[in-house]
């Protein structure tokens, strides 16, 4: 199952097979049901994860009980509460799977050891770190400046892959829109192709 993870760590960093085994075998694989939870809101998160295969969104509910979606996490993509995980404190976050699906977890103390122990692991994490800064900065800029149903049309351009295994409920809840937005605005660009 560390398969994909060590493909995945290889695109990134230079780091020898003994090393690479090392940090891989740290991970515990966790197979999660739809609708399941890995992590919910008011629990400390204990990992960051991996997905092998699979879907998950990671999510907060309002004080009106609505959802609002950070971010999804499908193959090869790492998720967690940062916040939580590295500060030990009660989430504020949801992780819950869309699909039947299997993740590699690592805990907070095998992490930082591996930060001491093999130097191209924290490399590997400054590296996501900085993608992740990249893309919620794009995110912000494109929430505030851009209109909903422009932000729609580069979410499925920049995220086929995501966009096609979710409902309209869900893309609404990350694009900040109704579902009934979403239904207008698939009508439109149906009609106008």
């Amino acid at each position: 199952m560390t398969e994909s993870l060590k493909k995945h760590i290889r695109e990134y960093i230079n780091i020898s097979d003994e090393k690479l085994n090392k940090y891989c075998d740290a991970f515990k694989l966790r197979k999660i049901k739809k609708k399941d939870f890995l992590l919910q809101e008011g629990n400390i998160c204990e990992f960051e994860g991996f997905v092998v295969n699979g879907c998950f969104k990671v999510s907060h509910t309002d004080q009106n009980a609505a959802e609002q979606i950070l971010y999804f996490g499908i193959e090869n993509w790492w998720i967690s509460d940062i916040d939580s995980f590295i500060n030990r404190i009660p989430s504020k976050l949801n992780i819950q799977a869309l699909e039947d699906s299997e993740i590699l977890l690592i805990s907070k103390e095998d992490k930082e050891k591996f930060y001491t122990e093999i130097p191209e692991v924290e490399r590997l994490m400054r590296l996501k770190f900085q993608m992740s800064i990249i893309a919620l900065q794009r995110r912000i800029i494109n929430n505030l400046s851009k209109p909903s149903d422009e932000r729609y049309v580069e979410f499925l351009k920049e995220y086929p892959e995501i966009a096609s295994r979710l409902t309209n409920i869900q893309i609404a809840a990350y694009l900040g829109v109704t579902p009934e937005f979403i239904s207008r605005i698939r009508r439109k660009i149906t009609e106008n192709k």
